[in-house]
């Protein structure tokens, strides 16, 4: 479970690293780069803590 908290932390500062290259650049391939993967961790992380939920709610 550390392993999951870690990375989506990690997945989260990298995200907000694009967001601020897009900032200093304008490059909107930051901007979109930086929307992927925060959508993407942020419905990876609901995922599996929906599991978690569930696990615990069926044993």
């Amino acid at each position: 479970m550390a392993v999951v908290r870690t990375l989506v932390l990690l997945l989260l500062v990298a995200s907000a690293v694009l967001f601020a290259l897009y900032a200093g650049t304008g490059n909107a391939r930051y901007k979109r780069l930086g929307i992927v993967i925060f959508k993407w961790t942020v419905l990876a992380a609901l995922g599996f803590f929906l599991a978690l939920t569930l696990d615990r709610f069926f044993s």
